[in-house]
């Protein structure tokens, strides 16, 4: 028997200690599934969201008149981070979205109106860059009696808007 291999190796800590990760990583494996595909699927959805409160924090922004610098000085962040909150390229801790939604006079769950976990954010459309620009161009008009007369415009092209409408709806019955 000198002359043979012994029946069983020897004892090798580091083929053990291999062993041994191979175990554990098998175990996680058939405890917690592909943990690298749902973080995967766990920060798409979270991208998502942060885009779409970022685009939300924007609107409002816009609707106020406000800049992101003037935002920005108004939460305490420089204006580089208020730029990457808009984008959605950081995200907002839930102290920050509760200081955001007190500046921009909005309750924190108007962020994330709008948004559901099937649906892509949507880009903005023409007409709803064309009344966000009017919000802010409109709340940059210091005279009051301007206001008033842009406002009384705006009620009365509407109210002629309607009645012709109403009148075209009527010809074609």
């Amino acid at each position: 028997m000198s002359n043979h291999e012994p029946l069983f190796p020897k004892y090798d800590a580091a083929d053990q200690e291999s062993e041994a990760e191979l175990g554990q990583e098998a175990l996680h494996h058939a405890r917690f599934g592909d943990v690298e595909t749902r973080e995967a699927r766990g920060s798409a959805r979270a991208s998502l969201a942060d885009r779409h409160v970022g685009a939300r924090i924007r609107e409002r922004r816009v609707m106020l008149g406000l800049s992101q610098q003037q935002l920005a000085q108004m939460i305490g962040v420089t204006y580089q981070q208020a730029h990457k909150y808009e984008r959605g390229f950081n995200r907002i801790s839930a102290g920050r979205l509760y200081d955001i939604a007190l500046v921009l006079g909005v309750p924190v769950s108007w962020f994330f109106e709008g948004l559901s976990a099937d649906d892509e954010t949507q880009a903005v459309t023409p007409r709803q860059r064309m009344c966000l620009e009017l919000a802010r161009n409109f709340a940059a008009i210091d005279n009051i009696k301007h206001q008033e007369a842009l406002s009384n415009m705006a009620r009365a092209l509407a109210a002629q808007s309607a009645a012709v409408q109403s009148r075209e709806a009527q010809s074609h019955r």
